[in-house]
């Protein structure tokens, strides 16, 4: 059965490039440390531990930093520090060559220190060159670490009774024999490292993993700077897949929505002459609505303001209408006082929306106005039923 080819994404994380030197080639000493309450918890107490580890080796070992390969294992809150060294010297020139393409480059012993052990828990492992012993007391990091060499001729009962010696250094409670080298796996989200070894599960997390590496800490800083550079490029070239894809998907959805709107196009073309033909047939039905109910009532407009003949001296002479509410109408009268209380008792009636008197005059004892009068929409009715 062939494997999806996106089975990649769902995989975990390949396994780290690690490399495991030999116990025999290093020493290892137990520093105290302290750190200041403020840089607890921050990247300052790390290197304040560093500086700390340095100082001790140069006092301590015979040859100067620059001629070592060392590194540390501490926990944040500890009081002390696993230290390790080598000479340069007593590594061959194949062996730092097979680093090179390593992520991370300590003894093998280290990738035990993570280890989530109950106290006074001696863990012993087995290696060509010999016994590794690791002892924890009552803290995270542990309190010795023990290297009995064996010759590789040596049987079984040569080895058994090295462990035995080894063991009688320290009071343990429990002791864990590991018979197979620590596995490496890649710890998700800080970059750091899990170890498997039968039962035995280490972690050491990201802050912890670069100060455990032996090689020069400037090939080290030119590696992270060199990571760096990889990881942007990485995410650079992933934005750029991803920008492309999201490009295509804009191109596919134009395109299918040219398709939908083509189509769309075609059903309009074809309902069209349908629409048309129902639009008619309702402006029709509403043109002779209109002309049955909303009709002009120029006679009913005039009868409405006509003025009362026994209390206005006012005689129409000319009228018009300018729209189907509106009414225009020329009058005049003899008694100019009575125009003001004619539009009054206009404005009073209630089909009446606006009265309004326009071109007033008085010439030779009559006076002649226009009065335009609006009215309410349906106020008025016509006076005999449509035929």
């Amino acid at each position: 059965m062939c494997a999806s080819p996106f089975d990649f994404l769902r995989s975990a994380p390949p396994p780290p490039r690690v490399a495991l030197l030999s116990d025999a080639l290093f020493f290892v000493r137990f520093v105290p440390v302290s750190v200041e309450p403020k840089a607890l918890d921050g990247a300052d107490a790390a290197e304040q531990v560093a500086r700390q580890v340095e100082l001790a080796l140069e006092v301590s070992s015979p040859f100067p930093l620059a001629q070592l390969y060392y590194g540390h294992f501490w926990v944040p809150g500890s009081d002390r520090a696993v230290v390790f060294a080598s000479y340069k010297r007593r590594f061959t020139a194949e062996q730092t060559a097979a680093w090179r393409g390593a992520e991370r480059v300590f003894p093998a012993f280290v990738a035990l220190l993570g280890a989530a052990v109950e106290p006074a828990t001696t863990v012993v492992l087995n290696s060509p060159e010999g016994l590794t012993a690791v002892h924890w007391d009552a803290g995270p990091v542990p309190a010795n670490v023990w290297f009995q060499p064996i010759p590789p001729e040596a049987n079984d009962e040569e080895r058994e009774h090295a462990r035995t010696d080894l063991l009688k250094m320290v009071e343990s409670r429990k002791i864990v024999d590991l018979a197979s080298p620590p596995v490496a796996e890649a710890l998700r989200g800080d970059g750091g490292i899990v170890f498997h070894c039968g039962d035995l599960l280490s972690r050491l997390p990201g802050e912890s993993v670069g100060a455990i590496d032996v090689r020069d800490k400037e090939e080290l800083a030119a590696i992270r700077r060199t990571r760096a550079r990889d990881v942007l490029l990485w995410r650079v070239g992933i934005a750029c897949v991803a920008l492309f894809g999201l490009l295509a998907l804009g191109e596919a959805a134009l395109f299918t929505g040219g398709i939908w709107q083509q189509a769309r196009r075609v059903k309009y073309n074809a309902q069209a002459p349908i629409v048309a033909k129902i639009v008619l047939h309702q402006e029709i039905a509403d043109r002779i609505n209109d002309l049955s109910s909303k009709r002009l009532l120029p006679m009913e407009m005039i009868r409405a303001v006509a003025p009362n003949k026994e209390q206005y001296k006012i005689y129409f002479t000319k009228a018009a209408t300018t729209d189907r509410y509106t009414l225009t109408v020329d009058a005049a009268t003899p008694n100019a006082g009575e125009v003001a209380a004619f539009k009054n008792d206009l404005s009073a009636k209630p089909e009446c929306a606006n009265v309004a008197i326009k071109n007033q005059l008085v010439r030779d004892n009559v006076t002649t106005f226009t009065l335009v009068v609006t009215f309410k929409p349906g106020a008025l009715k016509p006076s005999t039923p449509p035929s």
